[in-house]
């Protein structure tokens, strides 16, 4: 029933109703003009859902003149910075409606350049931008983005002077889950004319998000194609993998074996016999966040027979306690020694308000007891996309060198 209600939202915010009877749109000459589409070929609204003004600060706008309460959440903003609300008020950005039934809302400080999630809830439903045209899916449900433009976030922007790569989605069929799945594929500018073949970044997402996150929201298109027009990275593939799998009782999302036995064994294989791969191990890198890190804890780091870089991002070990750490080596005792060996990258990032920050010292603890030389590097902020696309601008380039 929540998405039944939420698609009814949708399609009566967008103005696909039944007009009102000619008798009724005539009959008061002052009566205020609604913002809903007029007329059977009314053609796309007058106003714009999100703009974003001369100073840096966002205007949200929503036509709804039957509802009651509107406003703007963004997990996205909230985490980077407060859209004006007072201590103890509602959660979101409350908008205000017009005469005409068009709601707005302004943030009251400037959004910084980058990329954002966000929704408009109405009368307590939660409704993508109806006027949108850029979604991002996350495990369940789906979000409206926006970008506001601005030199800090030019680096994972669409810019029209450079070469782009294609993003493709792959169905394929996972004999370890016994069920179809599906994967995004990065194949870099000149891929579908060159002939050559490529390494291989796999790249995965977080807990809430899904195997479209890295470039809906993530960008990592738009960050690879800069990087690589700019000479500062490899041209590569990146392969973006639905990092869930089936609920079992019991389950482990942050050691999930079977996400591993999936990788592994079947979407690998896949995407070499698909794809003009570099397949062997020297020119293969796994990474990801949050969710994705732990993933490439488990099934990057412990495979050096099949990676050569790894990227973790907001995560690590130790966050059921020391035994965390204690399980996580005797299982993996031999491969943690050969990847000191082998491995010729393993970087790790966090931010300082991340709340897994506390997970970074005995990580990095088990990494020196092992010998594993790592980059770490720290930053700003906490678990956020803001960082994790900033992540990936900096691994990057370290890749396949």
């Amino acid at each position: 029933m929540k998405y039944h209600a939420s698609f009814v939202a949708a399609l009566c915010l967008s103005g696909i109703a039944a007009t009102a009877p000619l008798s009724a749109q005539t009959g008061a000459q002052d009566a205020p003009k609604s913002c809903l589409p007029q007329g059977f070929f009314a053609g796309p609204a007058t106003y714009r859902s999100v703009e974003q003004l001369p100073d840096g600060r966002v205007i949200f706008r929503l036509c709804a003149p039957a509802a009651h309460d509107a406003r703007v959440t963004s997990s996205d903003i909230d985490q980077a910075i407060p859209m004006g609300m007072q201590p103890g008020t509602q959660r979101g950005l409350a908008m205000v409606k017009d005469e005409t039934g068009l709601w707005s809302a302004t943030t009251a400080v400037p959004v910084p350049p980058d990329t954002y999630r966000f929704n408009f809830e109405v009368d307590g439903a939660r409704v993508p931008d109806p006027q949108g045209t850029t979604f991002s899916h996350e495990r369940v449900g789906t979000n409206s983005t926006f970008e506001t433009k601005g030199a800090e976030g030019a680096f994972q922007t669409y810019r029209s002077e450079v070469a782009h790569g294609a993003v493709s989605r792959i169905d394929y069929w996972s004999n370890a889950l016994g069920q179809k799945r599906q994967a995004y594929v990065y194949t870099p500018p000149g891929y579908m004319k060159d002939g050559k073949s490529y390494p291989v970044l796999y790249l995965v997402h977080g807990a809430g998000d899904s195997a479209d996150s890295w470039t809906s929201v993530g960008h990592a298109n738009y960050i690879l194609d800069n990087l690589i027009a700019e000479g500062k990275a490899t041209p590569m593939i990146v392969v973006m993998p639905f990092g869930h799998t089936p609920d079992k009782p019991g389950g482990n999302m942050l050691a999930n074996t079977d996400f591993g036995d999936d990788l592994l064994g079947d979407l690998i294989p896949y995407v070499d016999a698909s794809f003009r791969t570099l397949a062997d191990q020297h020119h293969r890198a796994m990474a990801g966040l949050s969710m994705g890190g732990s993933h490439t804890l488990r099934f990057g780091l412990t495979h050096p027979e099949t990676f050569d870089y790894i990227g973790i991002f907001s995560m690590g070990l130790g966050l059921a306690g020391p035994d965390d750490v204690t399980r996580y080596e005797s299982a993996n005792d031999a491969a943690l020694r050969k990847a000191a060996s082998d491995l010729d990258l393993v970087y790790y990032a966090m931010g300082r308000e991340d709340f897994l920050y506390g997970s970074v010292a005995p990580t990095r603890a088990m990494l020196d007891k092992y010998g594993i030389e790592h980059t770490y590097h720290e930053s700003g902020g906490g678990h956020t996309w803001i960082n994790w696309r900033r992540y990936l601008a900096d691994f990057a380039p370290r890749l396949f060198r």
